[in-house]
């Protein structure tokens, strides 16, 4: 589902780069990539949520990443209903305006709620188990319509991790920096070409990123 807002919104996200930064290269949701094999490369979704955002739910936000020499340093997630600006930068922390984050501290999935999402571009065989798993551990979960603000509510400790079987890599990556630099840990997103196939993603506590890959049915890269 794209809207009038999305296209818009990104054609000027992308051209005040492209004015700052003419040697960065693009990679969008709507627009597509201009210069992949520049050493750095902006990734942006201008609307994550774009259902919720027709809908008039405020659960959508605009994503973004920075790649330097296929590296994420940089991440950003922007909830503009309740003016929240979500930003890492790696090796120096995860904030949320002016406070630092941190992961939630429970110890077991039961102490908390876990984000999840799915989409069409995978079956429910590939996603239930997982939920099944949860439930069966005394887990509950969460799905908002926007995997970008999930993954930075993780890294915010508002939940207790995040998990989606395939993510686009314009809504991943923000939220892997995020967990990255909050203290947590993540699947190695990149691998097998994710920068333009997307993959698996896995967010959480140091303490419950085990538990929670336990419960996959399914390899993480």
């Amino acid at each position: 589902m794209v809207s009038v807002a999305d296209k818009r919104v990104e054609a000027f996200v992308k051209q005040r780069i492209m004015d700052a930064f003419p040697q960065d290269g693009f990679l969008g949701e709507e627009s597509g990539t201009q210069m992949p094999d520049a050493r750095v490369l902006w990734v942006v979704d201008p609307i994550d949520g774009t259902s919720c955002f027709l809908n008039g739910l405020h659960t959508w936000c605009l994503s973004l990443a920075i790649l330097a020499d296929g590296e994420p340093v940089i991440g950003v997630v922007y909830d503009p209903n309740h003016r929240e600006l979500f930003h890492a930068l790696k090796g120096q922390g995860a904030w949320l305006n002016d406070a630092p984050i941190a992961p939630h501290p429970a110890a077991t999935v039961k102490e908390g709620v876990m984000g999840v999402g799915t989409s069409h571009r995978v079956t429910p065989a590939l996603f239930l188990p997982f939920l099944d798993a949860l439930l069966s551990d005394g887990g509950m979960f969460i799905r908002n319509g926007s995997g970008a603000l999930m993954s930075a509510w993780a890294a915010a400790g508002r939940l207790i991790g995040y998990y989606e079987p395939h993510m686009n890599p314009w809504d991943g990556l923000p939220g892997l920096v995020l967990m990255r630099e909050a203290g947590g840990l993540s699947n190695d997103y990149l691998t097998n070409d994710g920068i333009r196939h997307g993959n698996p993603l896995l967010l959480a506590s140091k303490t419950l990123y085990p538990q929670l890959k336990n419960m996959l049915c399914h390899p993480l890269p």
